[in-house]
C-alpha cells in the first residue's frame, strides 16, 4: 500500500515546477526581447514583458537585411539550409542504417560479426577526430558549398545500426519463416514486416537525428565558404559576433526563436511515437 503524504507531493511537484522555470527563463526572455524594437533592447534593465513588434520583426528577420553589416542572406534561407541538412542527416542515417541491421541479422556471410563490431567502434571516432581527412575526401569529391557536402559525411551512424539490430533481434523467428513459405523474398520480408514492426524506433530515432541535424555548427562551418549555404546555427553565432558594433538584438532573438522551431515542432508532433520507441522492449 502505497502512503499518500500530501507535503512529499507538494515538495515533488515545487521541485519540478522550479526546474521548468529554470528551463523556460531563457526562452521566455528569447521571446520577449524578439516583441520588442531595437532602442527599448538597449536599455536597462531588460524587458521581462512582451512589446508590440512582433510581426514587424518577424517580417525583417525572415525578408529583411538583418544585421546589414554582416548579414547578406535571408533568414529563411538559412532555415531552409538546414532544413534539408537536418532532413538528408536523419532520413539517410535511419536508411543505411536498418539496411546495414537487416544484413547483419538476416544474412549469413563471412566475417558478419566482425565488419557489426567494425562499425560499433566507430562510436570512438567523433566529427571532430576525423574532420581533416574528411573534409580532404569531400574538397576532392566537388562537394563544398552543396547539400551533399553538408549531410553525407553524417549519414552514418554506428548507433542506429546498433538499436536496430536489437530491435530486429526481438522479432520471433517463426514470422520470418511464415514469411519465406508464402513466398515473400528479402525485400518483401524487410518492407512489409521489418519496417511496420520497428516503426516506433524509426520515430525515437528520427526525432533524435533530426535535432542532432539541426544542431550542427563545427562541419558546415569548415565546408560552406558560399552565403547561400549558411545554416541557422551558424549565423547566430555571426550575428553575436556583430552584436559589439551593431547590437540588434530583437532580430538576434528573433532569428534564435525561428532556429527553436523546427525542432520543437518535431517533438511535438512525434511525442506518442517517441516516448513509444524509448519504452517498449518487445514486439
Amino acid at each position: 500500500m502505497i502512503e499518500n503524504r500530501p507535503y512529499l507531493a507538494f515538495m515533488s511537484h515545487l521541485v519540478l515546477i522550479f526546474g521548468v522555470a529554470i528551463v523556460a527563463l531563457p526562452i521566455w526572455i528569447t521571446f520577449v526581447a524578439a516583441t520588442h524594437d531595437e532602442i527599448r533592447m538597449l536599455r536597462a534593465p531588460i524587458p521581462m514583458l512582451p512589446g508590440g513588434y512582433f510581426w514587424e520583426n518577424l517580417k525583417e528577420t525572415l525578408f529583411g537585411s538583418g544585421l546589414e553589416s554582416l548579414q547578406r542572406v535571408s533568414v529563411w534561407r538559412m532555415l531552409l539550409n538546414s532544413l534539408a541538412m537536418a532532413m538528408m542527416i536523419s532520413i539517410g542515417k535511419i536508411a543505411i542504417s536498418l539496411i546495414s541491421a537487416f544484413a547483419i541479422v538476416y544474412f549469413k556471410f563471412p566475417f558478419r560479426m566482425g565488419f557489426f563490431w567494425m562499425i560499433f567502434v566507430t562510436l570512438m571516432l567523433p566529427v571532430e577526430v576525423r574532420i581533416l581527412p574528411t573534409f580532404e575526401v569531400v574538397a576532392s569529391l566537388g562537394m563544398l558549398n552543396s547539400y551533399w557536402g553538408l549531410s553525407v559525411p553524417l549519414i552514418a551512424s554506428a548507433t542506429a545500426t546498433f538499436m536496430f539490430r536489437q530491435v530486429f533481434l526481438t522479432i520471433p523467428d517463426e514470422m520470418l519463416e511464415s514469411a519465406r513459405i508464402d513466398g515473400a523474398g528479402p525485400l518483401r520480408f524487410f518492407w512489409d514486416i521489418l519496417i511496420p514492426l520497428s516503426r516506433t524506433n524509426i520515430a525515437a530515432l528520427f526525432v533524435i537525428l533530426f535535432i542532432y541535424g539541426w544542431n550542427q555548427y563545427l562541419w558546415p562551418l569548415l565546408i560552406t565558404t558560399d552565403d547561400d549555404m549558411t545554416t541557422i546555427v551558424m549565423s547566430i553565432k555571426h550575428m553575436l559576433e556583430a552584436a559589439e558594433v551593431s547590437p540588434q538584438w530583437n532580430i538576434i532573438m528573433m532569428t534564435a526563436l525561428l532556429a527553436m522551431m523546427p525542432p520543437v515542432l518535431v517533438v511535438v508532433a512525434m511525442q506518442k511515437l517517441f516516448v513509444q520507441g524509448l519504452t517498449e522492449t518487445d514486439k
